[in-house]
């Protein structure tokens, strides 16, 4: 029989703080009758905002914050009792099982790297995420953790990006591509050739170079690059998302023609919409940690902040640590008797 699941939420991190957190574990909870919730915060801003009946939700004080804009090392030395800080440390005591913040990615990195330790043989922590694509969706990693990447980190990434596939979609050989700007084999930077040797050498599925628009195309399954050509892909995708928005709008408004035309389009146009709304890919995985950590984005709303939980239980359930250091192990052994 499973243990109560638990998972920790930084209920004063992001844009927004209880204001969306709050609700947003609220409604979780009505759809799933298998998690318990704690909320992390200042028990005095918290209190109020809680239903009568919230018998799987209560509040864990923490009497401090980390600010959007506060550096890694104040969250570290001046915030020990921040509620980011001390829902990690829920996560490292055994008391949750997971942990999800739409805080300050680079204090919630950094906090989580200090307090839960790395999994053996991972250097470093990478953010993952899944973006739509034809195909349904495509992951991607490292999204900004690591600006910069060597060979050895981007193979890591490629292992635990696979691993994590395997884990929450049952995808039991994911592709996996190397981000580059070419598919031929003279094109790219050293780490990235280093990477691609290496990655090729592997027993992972991989299928090698895929460039920009592979990621919504489809073929591939998890996408490796370093944190920073991860971050200008991911904002991007968000700001080409966000214009075809307001162009389908401002079209459909130009006269009475195109607002009847919006009119009967409308059932396509929703379906569209739904189908790369950012608010269901938000909750992006801290992968290589002791642990489970989830980065919401910090200005989510209730719907997507909904999502970050589900991401939290799934891979809770799917035990994505314990797996990831197995993979990982297994795949540096193949290296070292090669």
């Amino acid at each position: 029989m499973r243990d109560k699941t638990v998972i920790a939420l930084d209920a004063m991190g992001g844009d927004h703080g209880p204001a969306v957190v709050v609700p947003a574990a609220v409604e979780y909870l009505r759809d799933d009758p298998d998690v318990e919730l704690v909320l992390v915060g200042r028990e005095e801003v918290l209190g109020p905002l809680l239903p009568t009946s919230s018998g799987r939700l209560r509040i864990h004080h923490a009497s401090q914050e980390v600010e959007m804009d506060d550096l890694p090392s104040k969250a570290l030395r001046s915030k020990k009792d921040s509620s980011m800080r001390v829902a990690i440390n829920m996560v490292k005591a055994g008391e949750a099982q997971a942990c999800v913040s739409a805080g300050n990615t680079g204090a919630l990195m950094a906090t989580a790297r200090f307090v839960l330790k790395m999994l053996p043989n991972v250097n470093r922590p990478a953010l993952i995420t899944a973006l739509p694509s034809i195909e349904g969706h495509t992951y991607m990693l490292d999204l900004g953790s690591n600006v910069d990447c060597s060979a050895d980190h981007l193979f890591q990434f490629g292992v635990m990006g696979s691993e994590l596939v395997s884990a929450v979609d049952g995808n039991a050989s994911p592709r996996v591509g190397l981000l580059n700007i070419g598919q031929e084999e003279i094109k790219g930077n050293e780490q990235v050739k280093q990477a691609h040797e290496l990655l090729a050498a592997s027993s992972l599925n991989y299928i090698g170079y895929v460039e920009g628009d592979d990621v919504y195309r489809g073929g591939v399954d998890v996408v490796v690059c370093d944190g920073f050509v991860g971050n200008v892909a991911l904002k991007s995708t968000e700001g080409v998302a966000k214009m075809i928005s307001h162009f389908l709008k401002q079209g459909f408004r130009r006269n009475w023609l195109t607002r009847l035309a919006g009119l009967m389009a409308m059932p396509v146009i929703n379906d569209f919409k739904r189908t790369i709304d950012p608010r269901r890919y938000n909750g992006a995985s801290l992968l290589g940690l002791r642990g489970i950590v989830i980065k919401s984005h910090g200005g989510a709303d209730v719907l997507a902040y909904k999502n970050a939980i589900g991401i939290a239980k799934k891979e809770i359930y799917s035990d994505v640590p314990n797996r990831i250091a197995r993979e990982v192990e297994t795949h540096l052994e193949k290296r070292v008797h090669a």
